[in-house]
């Protein structure tokens, strides 16, 4: 069969950000605030973020995954132009999103990311919540959300009880499919920074561990990595990606996106990973190419 691909890109961070109402700009927003004004708005960048976008559009994928921080503060403000700036990226058929730890900053706006992103993050069965699946051909995306409120200075989220054990129930479900399952989560599964880790990762790895994934797609860390881990026939791979609107900087790499050609053979799923990055001029262009199975 035709290789499906799938784009993955993650962290936009959408800027600029508009400007806060005084009465918004309290607790841990007012440390978000005083951060970018310092710091990130110097490499988070539109023009860095639509030049990635043009780069994967022009690439032709079957499908786009987008793992979450569309927004930065969750502020009212952000959200009308960060859904505006994802039905630019295509439409809810082709695109599928997820909410990261910036998308559910403060309790107050916690409800406005499920409620703006609808479209993109209902599932075959129609529904808006989490775990949910989208068949794409020969893929099933199974979105997960880690995105919890935490206080001033962590960033670490969370999926819980509830969430684990509709996975795995949905996981049962899809072992008598003939597809290639790709989990979507934004927090990473492994992570040596207390206050940006996946909390209750040991259960979704010991849930992996028993009935696996093809695929594990996640943003958070703003790096390029790959992490591998143990599944019920082989290991699985876990891929991260930059940010998509950044600037390098630091020990922080350039914004990428990468691609996945999945085929299935008389072997069994192959998936290649090519990687596109931009560079200082705002060109993208390849710099790798790794076969994960």
């Amino acid at each position: 069969m035709a290789p499906f691909t799938l784009a993955h890109l993650s962290d936009p961070h959408l800027p600029p950000l508009p400007k806060p109402r005084l009465a918004e700009l309290v607790g841990k927003r007012a440390l978000g605030y005083v951060n970018w004004t310092r710091n990130r708005h110097k490499y988070q960048r539109r023009e860095v973020l639509d030049a990635l976008v043009a780069d994967m559009q022009e690439q032709a994928p079957d499908h786009i995954a987008v793992t979450g921080d569309l927004v930065n503060l969750a502020m009212e403000a952000e959200f009308a132009p960060a859904r505006a700036w994802l039905d630019e990226v295509g439409p809810p058929d082709r695109v599928t999103t997820i909410p990261g730890n910036h998308d559910a900053y403060v309790r107050a706006t916690f409800h406005r990311f499920g409620e703006t992103f609808a479209p993109y993050l209902a599932g075959d069965d129609g529904r808006v919540g989490f775990p949910s699946v989208r068949r794409r051909g020969p893929v099933a995306l199974i979105s997960l959300s880690s995105a919890v409120p935490t206080p001033p200075l962590m960033a670490t989220g969370m999926l819980g009880r509830d969430q684990l054990a509709a996975l795995e129930q949905m996981l049962d479900r899809l072992a008598a499919e003939n597809v290639f399952r790709v989990l979507l989560v934004h927090h990473p599964l492994k992570s040596d920074a207390r206050q940006k880790r996946l909390t209750d990762s040991a259960s979704l790895l010991m849930l992996l561990k028993r009935h696996g994934v093809e695929l594990i797609l996640h943003g958070h860390d703003h790096i390029h990595s790959t992490m591998w881990f143990e599944g019920p026939r082989s290991n699985i791979p876990a891929v991260g990606v930059p940010s998509a609107s950044a600037l390098a900087h630091g020990r922080y790499p350039a914004a990428a996106y990468n691609l996945f050609r999945i085929a299935k053979d008389d072997l069994g799923w192959r998936c290649e990973q090519i990687v596109r990055s931009i560079d200082h001029g705002l060109q993208v262009r390849e710099i790798k190419r790794a076969q994960l199975i």
